[in-house]
């Protein structure tokens, strides 16, 4: 059609005063057919409202020759006398003819949701991205009010208040909002500008709005506050199947529809990863989720190992080492799909839907433990690069968790074994006292501590009772601990006093720290060491920071030892101090760590005062006293390891041992093997009778000859036969090589290799010649 324009003169009663030749030619009326006439007899249909109101829209003209002609007509006010309105002047041309301005232009193609709506929420104008949105073109919407074009809905209502809310305040605001639009499948995240429309007199006509679509941002948003969730939510303990829960707990169902983790088996154990070949990859699920109860997507069971071939998704992510995504109308999406559900046929209706999955190894350190499944079913995106990214952070976050997870596991496996090695595994049979222990790893990330016991066989019938602790937890606390085990034993082999013995250990443990250029505090270790006679019921102990022992006497009362604690171990320049006390045969002692009193929720006296009442406890055995004890005093998840030694103190009777004193003349050695020979006859050991003579004749010789007054000679018939030989000097004896014409020097090595063991002790008064035979058999 020709290019054209139009005009006309309304009056203000509305009939034709002018018309021009551009409206004749538009409608082929002439001027003289125009003219006088009411202008609503030219019009086809009548204008909506809001054009009316608005003096601008799309105006349909009836034709001469019966048709419609739509017109974009524009309306101009005209002033009549008085400043009255005297009419309009109209102007009109075919709307796809008419050149659009630049702000028509703008308005149209902008990439927001652009609408104009009147002051009762009736659309005026829409441009083409907010036609989009609402899926049906601008003509459909124009006139009808907003609650007409969308479902009645909560997201719905709250567009329309706020609308509202503009139009009854004249105020713009902002409104954001996630809700999904009449043309989109999915929700949306819209930023929402609203704004009054006035005329130029200032007059409220309507109201306008710019939509921003900012789902990108929204779900970087919800991506980054997953990251910084995940961060405090996984790996809250030490615990490699927790750690993967956690993992699918943060996923379900805001990432995913569903979400499985598999791990190797090395993980979850203390092996070394294997190489990875291309054959299947056997994983074990660790941890699955989903939206749905009972999680029906899932086809393997947790506990299960599944095998992986190499064409799909997870063994991809875990042979390439990067995030797998695979999406509906994929082959090897849909093999992997079919191949779920030929082997869970049960839980196919929930598989119904799954569109798209993203498999994602889990590496660590360079690497790679596992893999973990996203899997999108009801949620419409699919996952795309953006996902990928986040995906991989989150995994990787997981994996240093895992990694952790199974480190620590091995490290407290390995320090575990460690301690089990180094701890007395079966103690042996004493006749000074029963024994019984127990020992209690703790449970927490710190690891395994560095408690130990021991009881040590010493001459005379004697045992040593110890106990101790080292500071710090792990492999480091359980090498230490051994370390000072066996210099313990070392030192009471030399028969050390308790203070002496931990002067020397208290000098081992700076010269460790020194050593390994660690701090003495971090090295530090508290330690009470005690030796029980039963020949003369005395115990002697010395502490160094441990806590004191617990005695029950016989008639069931109980007392802490008020023992000086001392300084702990690897303080170093302070003393230490003993004390003995006598106990009635059947005491019972109880030595242990600090784990079984303290803890930072309980209060020292009243666990003090429980463990004196737990020991108080009837019980068939010195085992079941200690399971009592613990069960009474250890609160549920202790948080230090605990040892235990409990010892009920035995007295070797007079009738179990003889003593005689020896004058320094060599005339009394023969007297000395007589006296002897007569009690091993009382005893009915005459088969040791033989040896007996040799040791006795040989250790009282050495005394007369080399030591000085005064001389004792004791039997103690124990669960050895036990022979020794005090006197006043200090100076202690040694084995040495005899030359072929030497008359003397095989004493002690005739001793030697007669008895089972010998050695000596130093006395206050001097030192005793010991030695040790096995009783015959009865």
């Amino acid at each position: 059609m020709e290019r054209v324009s139009a005009a006309a003169i309304i009056d203000a009663q509305g009939a034709v005063t002018g018309w021009s030749e551009g409206a004749h030619r538009l409608t082929g009326l002439t001027a003289e057919e125009a003219v006088g006439r009411p202008v609503r007899e030219l019009l086809a249909e009548q204008p909506p409202p809001e054009a009316v109101a608005a003096l601008t829209g799309t105006a349909v003209l009836r034709h001469r020759d019966g048709s419609s002609v739509a017109l974009q007509v524009t309306a101009c006010p005209v002033l009549g006398e008085g400043g009255g309105p005297g009419g309009y002047v109209i102007t009109a041309a075919p709307p796809e003819e008419r050149e659009p301005s630049l702000a028509e232009r703008a308005f149209q193609q902008a990439s927001m949701s652009m609408s104009v709506f009147d002051t009762d929420q009736r659309y005026l104008r829409l441009n083409e991205a907010a036609c989009q949105v609402m899926g049906v073109p601008e003509e459909v919407l124009l006139g009808r009010r907003f609650p007409e074009t969308v479902e009645d809905e909560v997201h719905s209502q709250g567009f329309l208040r706020h609308l509202r809310q503009v139009a009854e305040t004249g105020r713009p605001l902002r409104y954001e909002s996630f809700t999904g639009a009449p043309a989109l499948n999915r929700d949306h995240a819209w930023t929402t500008d609203m704004w009054p429309v006035r005329d130029s007199s200032g007059a409220l006509i309507g109201t306008a709005l710019a939509a921003f679509d900012s789902s990108d941002q929204y779900w970087a948003r919800q991506r980054l506050a997953l990251l910084n969730e995940a961060a405090a939510t996984i790996g809250t303990t030490l615990d490699v199947v927790r750690t993967a829960e956690e993992l699918v707990g943060i996923v379900v169902p805001r990432f995913a529809d569903f979400a499985s983790v598999d791990l190797f088996d090395w993980v979850l154990g203390a092996e070394e990863p294997p190489a990875l070949a291309g054959t299947d990859i056997a994983l074990r699920r660790v941890a699955h989720g989903s939206g749905t109860e009972g999680t029906p997507e899932a086809a393997v069971h947790l506990g299960e190992v599944d095998y992986y071939p190499p064409f799909s998704p997870p063994a991809r992510a875990i042979l390439e080492g990067r995030v797998i995504q695979s999406h509906a109308g994929e082959p090897a999406f849909m093999r992997w799909v079919a191949e779920r559900n030929a082997r869970a046929p049960a839980g196919r209706r929930h598989r119904v839907g799954a569109h798209s999955m993203m498999a994602v190894p889990l590496r660590a350190r360079g690497i790679t433990l596992g893999v973990a499944v996203a899997v999108r079913i009801r949620q419409s995106d699919d996952y795309g690069g953006d996902d990928a990214v986040f995906a991989e952070e989150l995994a990787s976050r997981a994996a240093v968790c895992v990694d952790n997870a199974r480190r620590f596991a091995r490290e407290r496996t390995t320090a575990l074994s460690l301690q089990h090695n180094l701890l007395p595994r079966g103690l042996t049979g004493q006749a000074a006292v029963e024994v019984a222990h127990r020992y209690r790893p703790c449970g927490s990330q710190a690891g395994i501590g560095g408690d130990w016991f021991d009881v040590i066989p010493l001459s005379g019938g004697r045992v040593a009772l110890v106990v101790g602790d080292v500071v710090g937890h792990g492999i480091p606390s359980s090498a230490t601990m051994g370390r000072l085990c066996t210099a313990v034993r070392t030192l009471a082999d030399v028969d050390l006093p308790p203070d002496e013995l931990l002067t020397h250990l208290d000098d081992l443990v700076t010269h460790l720290a020194g050593d390994d250029t660690a701090e003495v505090a971090e090295l530090g270790a508290t330690c009470l060491y005690s030796v029980y006679d039963p020949v003369s019921r005395r115990l002697a102990l010395a502490a160094a920071g441990h806590p004191p022992p617990v005695l029950v006497l016989p008639d069931g009362r109980t007392q802490v030892l008020e023992v000086n604690a001392g300084p702990p171990l690897g303080v170093g320049g302070l003393p230490f101090e003993a004390m003995e006390v006598e106990l009635p045969e059947g005491s019972l002692v109880a030595l242990y760590t600090d784990g079984l009193i303290e803890d930072r929720d309980r209060d020292i006296d009243h666990a003090t005062t429980e463990l004196c009442r737990a020991l108080t406890a009837p019980a068939d055995t010195l085992d079941a006293l200690c399971d009592t004890v613990l069960k009474a005093v250890l609160p549920e998840d202790p948080s230090d390891d605990v040892a235990l030694l409990l010892a009920r103190t035995r007295a070797l009777g007079e009738d179990r041992i003889a003593t005689w004193d020896v004058l320094p003349d060599p005339e009394h050695v023969a007297r000395s093997r007589q006296a002897a020979t007569d009690q091993l006859t009382a005893w009915g050991l005459d088969e040791a009778a033989f040896v007996t003579e040799l040791v006795v004749s040989e250790l009282v010789t050495n005394a007369i000859r080399y030591g000085a007054p005064p001389i004792q000679l004791r039997l103690i018939r124990d669960r050895t036969l036990i022979c020794e030989v005090s006197d006043g000097s200090s100076t202690s004896p040694h084995l040495r090589r005899a030359h072929a014409y030497d008359e003397g020097g095989r004493g002690l090595l005739l001793v030697a290799q007669l008895t089972r063991r010998w050695g000596s002790r130093q006395t206050g008064s001097g030192k005793t010649i010991w030695a040790e035979q096995p009783l015959p058999p009865t």
